[in-house]
């Protein structure tokens, strides 16, 4: 399997940087012990650090509302999985508990305050692609929704064979390949787009590996792409 980054990606959005980890053989069943205490404290944490901020214009976050608006989409109608997540913990609102991985991305985006996401492996079919979407892609069921629709052409996607995985480049995921508790093999990935850079995504990278194999065990393989490197391979 391979994931790759458009390299007309790169050029739109200079600086885009993805940490990745592939995870192999492991446990994703059942409550683990302490999980949920460190997505509680994640949480405060953020509540405690952002009070009083203006999110829109926040580094981590004014970057990826750009990059929305830049491929056709205004915040009044999506914005970044890293947004919604952070203004729902501002409400007050508690994250909702889905599995151990989903969990664990999530306080790793808590923490770095970087988007992140994953996939399951055993239903990803080819090759993985950050890319543009053209004008003909396939209609696909998003989480929550019961009709598929077509991503707009020209937004950003994850695509592998069979269509689209993740539309708007972090807004929301497929159904198709969701993380769940029969996961045994995931992709995830997080995102960084300047003024963070390298050195933010290596932090969050080696937080989500350490979580990754205390709390399900496992193969975690973890690689960097950019436009440098926009090309990743797998057996």
């Amino acid at each position: 399997m391979r994931l790759r980054l458009d390299p007309s990606l790169s050029s739109a959005f200079p600086g885009v940087v993805l940490g990745v980890v592939l995870a192999r053989e492991i446990e994703n069943r059942g409550e683990a012990p302490g999980l949920s205490a460190l997505l509680r404290s994640a949480e405060e944490s953020v509540r405690e650090t952002l009070a009083g901020v203006a999110l829109a214009e926040h580094p981590r976050i004014a970057p990826w509302r750009e990059a929305y608006r830049k491929f056709g989409v205004t915040p009044k109608r999506a914005t970044s999985s890293i947004e919604n997540l952070l203004r729902r913990v501002l409400r007050g609102e508690a994250v909702r508990q889905v599995n151990r991985l989903v969990d664990l991305y999530n306080v790793v985006s808590l923490r770095h305050l970087l988007p992140a996401g994953g996939e399951d492996l055993g239903r990803i079919e080819g090759d993985v692609h950050l890319t543009f979407a053209g004008p003909s892609e396939a209609p696909v069921t998003l989480l929550g929704e019961a009709e598929a629709r077509p991503p707009h052409p020209g937004e950003v996607i994850y695509k592998d064979d069979l269509g689209t995985l993740c539309r708007r480049w972090n807004w929301k995921e497929a159904d198709r390949t969701k993380l769940t508790e029969d996961t045994t093999g995931a992709l995830l990935v997080l995102e960084v787009l300047p003024p963070a850079g390298p050195e933010d995504l290596e932090a969050a990278l080696a937080d989500l590996v350490a979580l990754i194999a205390r709390f399900c065990g496992g193969r975690l393989e973890a690689e960097v792409l950019d436009a440098s490197r926009p090309e990743l391979q797998w057996v």
